[in-house]
C-alpha cells in the first residue's frame, strides 16, 4: 500500500462516498460494531466498495499515527483539480454557496491545511490560480488528511475573471486584510459569499482587493502581528459557520 493515496475520518470518507466512490478501492475499518463505522460499511457496500476489517495499528501505521476515527480508504487515484467550467455547476447546486479563495498560497502544506479546514467547516470549494500557486501535490494531499477528495479544488487562469463571475452569481467577496478597518466579526457571512485570503508574502493582490465588496482584519491583541494563512482561513470559515449556525435560514 505504500505511496498509494489515502483518505480518512468519518466525515471526508462519507462525503467521498457520496460523491465519488468509485474513487475508492478498498475501505479499511477497525470494526463494524461502533454504529458510526457500521453506518459507514452499510454506505460502501452499497455503492459497490469493497469492506475490510484491519485492526487499529495498520491504520496507524498507514496514516502516521493521525486521527483517522478507525475508517481509511484506499483510493484508485490521486484527487485532481476542476477546472473553471466546474464553477457553474457546482454553484447551482447549492442554495448558499461558502468558498474560499486562495490568492497565491505557494507552499503545498498551507493549500491542504486550507482544504482540510474547509472541509470542516462545510466549504463548499476552494479555489485558487493555476501560476504561482501551490497545486495537488503528495505534501497537500497528506496535510488535508482526507479532505482533498472531499472539498472540490478548483484552479483558474484568471483569477480576476473568476472573482468576477462570481459576483455576477450573487455571491459576496470578503477579503481578509490585516490592515482593514472592519473587523471580521462585523462582517455578514450569513449570505452566499467567498473568503478570500493572501499568499504567504503578500497576502491579497491588488487587483484581489478591488474586486473585493468588503475588507476585513481579524483582530489581534498580542504581540504577532500576523497568522499563518492556513490559521487565517480557518478563522474567517468558522466565523462564516458561526453566523450561519445562528441564523440558518436567514440568506441576507
Amino acid at each position: 500500500m505504500s505511496g498509494r493515496p489515502l483518505a480518512y475520518g468519518l466525515h471526508p470518507l462519507r462525503a467521498l462516498l457520496d460523491r465519488d466512490p468509485a474513487a475508492i478501492e478498498r475501505l479499511l475499518l477497525v470494526d463494524r460494531e461502533r454504529p458510526a463505522l457500521a453506518d459507514l460499511a452499510a454506505t460502501a457496500i452499497e455503492r459497490g466498495v469493497t469492506v475490510e476489517l484491519r485492526p487499529a495499528s495498520t491504520l496507524d501505521r498507514l496514516t502516521q499515527n493521525a486521527t483517522h476515527q478507525g475508517a481509511l480508504a484506499i483510493l484508485s487515484h490521486s484527487p485532481q483539480a476542476l477546472d473553471e467550467s466546474a464553477l457553474e455547476g457546482l454553484l447551482a447546486q447549492i442554495e448558499r454557496p461558502l468558498l474560499l479563495v486562495l490568492d497565491e498560497v505557494q507552499d503545498p502544506r498551507n493549500l491542504g491545511a486550507c482544504l482540510r479546514s474547509a472541509d470542516a467547516a462545510g466549504a463548499h470549494a476552494v479555489i485558487a490560480p493555476r501560476r504561482n500557486s501551490a497545486s495537488l501535490t503528495a505534501a497537500a494531499i497528506k496535510t488535508a488528511a482526507g479532505a482533498a477528495s472531499t472539498v472540490p479544488f478548483v484552479q483558474v487562469g484568471n483569477l480576476a475573471r473568476t472573482l468576477r463571475f462570481l459576483k455576477a452569481a450573487g455571491l459576496r467577496l470578503y477579503g481578509a486584510d490585516a490592515s482593514a478597518h472592519t473587523p471580521l466579526y462585523d462582517g455578514d457571512l450569513r449570505g452566499p459569499c467567498a473568503l478570500l485570503l493572501g499568499g504567504e508574502a503578500q497576502g491579497l493582490r491588488r487587483l484581489s482587493r478591488e474586486h473585493c465588496d468588503s475588507l476585513l482584519a481579524i483582530p489581534m491583541t498580542g504581540a504577532v502581528g500576523s497568522l499563518n494563512v492556513s490559521v487565517a482561513a480557518a478563522v474567517c470559515l468558522f466565523e462564516a459557520v458561526r453566523q450561519r449556525l445562528a441564523c440558518p435560514t436567514d440568506a441576507a
